[in-house]
């Protein structure tokens, strides 16, 4: 929709980056922008192309540009593959109209071109195809002489479904799957089921996928959503990823999210990540089950995570005082001279193991950092410190009294 207006306008577009899916048209997409606007394409992969076939793809374009004062459209297929010394590159180039870049790429821009890059291009994002364009696609191909139009074949319009459902929304790998039934002499479900049984799980271990897919899993814990926990942590699994990465991701969930609502949860979590080190897999799939259903069934609270933030922001932020006399140790006579430990009061020896004096220091004593919520035990851990606090403004302070 963006290129319509532009093309329609007659006026080059701007540099484009075309971030999407495997088989979601990308390329093909460059290919009908030259051949619309009539502009040389010279295409280029970052994967076996260097910054000297680049530079001389530019010097070519600089030469066409002097003869007929038309850009050259360059198309660079993973163009995150780049580092940012050739990304740089293009920079002049693209700012005085010798080319109009036009890049590629399956992975997050924000991540993996350069800000100076992304400045001059457009990004345009491209979402996988669904199974209705993915069946017209299929359709084509068996029409066409370019393709297997010139056989005569007999097709089963469910094989072609499940090789839809199948692909992942990627036309390259619907053609790829209907090229395989065809050579295996019949396009039916039964062939084309046998040539692939189940739906491959698609994960990258350390780029854009596995970031989305471990934070669907944690929010839907987070939410209280144990059947999307489950699918979300399947997908991570079947994808390839170190069942102890997942493990791992619930011990800090149990403490973050869960906390003190559930003080069982964190126990939980560190069995199952044991669990998982101990059996390995695939039977550490039902340990790690077990621990995603506990914890996003549990009652929920963020107050200890919470209350260290605010602690440590106020470590950050704040002036450093010193430790409270009546809190320090003080094993030599200097010290008990100097004060260290006077005033403490050994909290084993009063009603309610409740001292009157405060931890804190003096330029923070009223600071409240944990406040638990009306969540499971903390309910249970409020209501004892809200007995606690009223013990401790109800019983006067040996140092006030020696003041």
């Amino acid at each position: 929709q963006p290129l319509g207006p532009l093309l329609a306008s007659g006026a080059p577009p701007p540099s484009l980056i075309l971030w999407g899916p495997p088989g979601s048209g990308k390329t093909t997409l460059a290919r009908l922008l030259a051949a619309t606007l009539k502009l040389p394409h010279v295409p280029f992969s970052a994967v076996t192309s260097g910054i000297k076939e680049v530079r001389e793809a530019i010097a070519m374009a600089a030469a066409r540009r002097a003869q007929d004062g038309k850009p050259t459209l360059l198309f660079i297929d993973e163009i995150h593959r780049f580092n940012r010394a050739q990304q740089d590159a293009f920079l002049p180039h693209i700012e005085d109209g010798t080319i109009i870049l036009v890049g590629a790429t399956t992975e997050n821009p924000s991540f993996e071109l350069t800000a100076p890059l992304l400045s001059r291009c457009r990004v345009l994002v491209l979402r996988p195809l669904n199974e209705t364009e993915i069946r017209s696609i299929l359709d084509r191909a068996l029409k066409d002489p370019r393709g297997l139009g010139i056989q005569t074949i007999d097709v089963e319009p469910t094989a072609l479904e499940w090789i839809a459902r199948m692909s992942h929304g990627d036309a390259r790998e619907a053609l790829n799957l209907l090229e395989l039934a065809v050579n295996s002499g019949s396009v039916t479900l039964a062939a084309v089921q046998a040539v692939v049984p189940r739906l491959l799980a698609r994960h990258d271990r350390d780029r854009d996928e596995h970031f989305n897919l471990a934070s669907a899993f944690i929010k839907s814990m987070r939410g209280s959503d144990p059947d999307a926990a489950l699918y979300w942590m399947a997908r991570l699994l079947e994808g390839g990823e170190d069942p102890l990465f997942v493990a791992r991701r619930m011990v800090i969930f149990s403490s973050e999210d869960v906390g003190n609502a559930d003080p069982r949860a964190l126990s939980v979590a560190v069995a199952a990540k044991e669990a998982v080190d101990f059996i390995g897999m695939p039977e550490a799939w039902i340990p790690l089950a077990q621990a995603a259903t506990y914890l996003a069934t549990a009652p929920k609270s963020n107050a200890s995570y919470v209350a260290m933030n605010e602690a440590r922001d106020d470590v950050r932020t704040k002036p450093h005082e010193g430790v409270p006399l009546h809190l320090r140790n003080a094993p030599t006579g200097l010290m008990k001279d100097l004060g260290y430990g006077a005033g403490y009061e050994y909290a084993h020896d009063k009603d309610g193991g409740v001292p009157g004096h405060a931890h804190l220091p003096e330029g923070l004593k009223d600071r409240t950092y944990y406040r638990p919520k009306a969540e499971g035990y903390e309910v249970t851990i409020r209501k004892l410190m809200e007995e606690r606090n009223k013990a401790r403004r109800n019983r006067p302070n040996s140092q006030d009294q020696e003041r």
